[in-house]
């Protein structure tokens, strides 16, 4: 499928926005919401999170709006599983050996995570990623006969049970995951399956994306702050504090749809065009190395995240200035060396899949993966 480096410019905006926010968490830079004072530049950290939070729903839109049209490939799915694989044992074991590694025990369970990243949930998004890909051939076949108004019943109905409920009722409910699961993925998928097969009035007119995800962000950013208020006043939903900020709400899905719409009206040609395509492919290798549990909790210090918090902390005219530009810098560090991090290991996979092409069993290994993708193209 040739590739639209408008949306593969999303797809890189979206991994910086992952950092960004790993960032400001992991790197304490986000002032406890229970506390009495927020000063300004605590202020700003929550409004950059605010503005951050749609990241994960954009990249599963991109991902939900090309794949619906693709035919189910056990073959990708396994070099998936595969690169998921060699992240998690050989940084998660250079994290515990070297003494990098923070705030996690070198314990069985430590191992085993390594060894059975997707099963072990090493990597959340790359679980609920995994098992969402394993019910494409169902839900591909399913999304594709449908009718305009059967899809559109089937997509509200997810979204009402999902999303919408508890948008709406001031209660936590037993089986919210927050979105951090495959179910709210898959509501994510078809949303942008049913845009693809059918479109939707934000593709067409000019500005209602950018409008739609700053407004939502804004509106998240003051619910959170109207919730702080309550909470500080009357003791109460201290558990609901976060609400606004968590992915299966109402408004960072609205504002991930907004975001996809402003850069699919983007028109980008010639070099810039070219050069997107060439990096968007490595993104995931920069979620896969800065969340590695062997460096998950220690990269934002290499960063100075410590100097950030105790800026914001002191608040001042600079304190702002100081985050932002901390931020940027940690990002745009971060997203490199994933970059080329993940430059090298698809390197060194292709010139082991040369030499391993030697070997008679691993020829008949990868034509037997080669024969089902087949099967799932129509070839049979």
């Amino acid at each position: 499928m040739k590739r639209m480096a408008n949306l593969e410019l999303l797809r890189c905006v979206a991994m910086m926005m992952v950092v960004a926010l790993h960032y400001l968490g992991k790197g304490n830079l986000l002032a406890d919401l229970a506390g009495e004072a927020l000063g300004g530049a605590e202020a700003a950290a929550w409004l950059l999170e605010s503005f951050c939070i749609v990241a994960v729903n954009v990249y599963m839109f991109i991902s939900g709006y090309f794949l619906c049209t693709s035919p189910f490939k056990p073959g990708r799915l396994i070099q998936l599983w595969l690169q998921v694989w060699v992240y998690s044992v050989v940084f998660g074991m250079a994290g515990a050996l070297t003494g990098v590694m923070q705030e996690a025990a070198f314990d069985t369970h430590f191992l085993l995570t390594l060894l059975f990243p997707v099963s072990m949930g090493h990597y959340w998004f790359m679980t609920a990623y995994v098992f969402l890909s394993l019910l494409l051939p169902f839900v591909g076949a399913a999304a594709g006969r449908m009718t305009r108004q059967q899809f559109r019943i089937a997509v509200g109905l997810l979204l009402l049970v999902f999303c919408l409920m508890k948008s709406v009722f001031p209660v936590r409910f037993e089986m919210d995951s927050m979105g951090y699961d495959c179910m709210w993925y898959l509501c994510v998928f078809l949303s942008a399956a049913y845009v693809r097969r059918f479109g939707s009035v934000l593709l067409e007119k000019k500005g209602m994306g950018l409008c739609l995800y700053g407004g939502c962000c804004l509106l998240i950013f003051g619910g959170t702050m109207a919730l702080r208020v309550i909470y500080l006043k009357t003791g109460s939903l201290g558990q609901m504090l976060n609400l606004f900020l968590e992915y299966n709400h109402i408004l960072p899905f609205l504002a991930a749809a907004g975001l996809f719409a402003f850069f699919y009206r983007m028109k980008i040609n010639g070099r810039a065009a070219l050069l997107i395509n060439r990096i968007a492919p490595y993104t995931l290798g920069v979620y896969l190395l800065h969340e590695n549990l062997g460096l998950r909790y220690s990269w934002q210090k290499w960063l100075k995240a410590d100097a950030a918090a105790a800026a914001v902390g002191k608040g001042g005219i600079g304190a702002v200035g100081v985050l932002l530009l901390c931020t940027a810098g940690a990002v745009l560090c971060v997203f490199v060396c994933g970059v080329l991090t993940d430059m090298v290991r698809k390197g060194l996979f292709g010139l082991a899949h040369r030499g391993l092409l030697r070997l008679r069993p691993y020829r008949a290994l990868c034509g037997r993966i080669e024969k089902a993708d087949g099967i799932f193209r129509g070839d049979e």
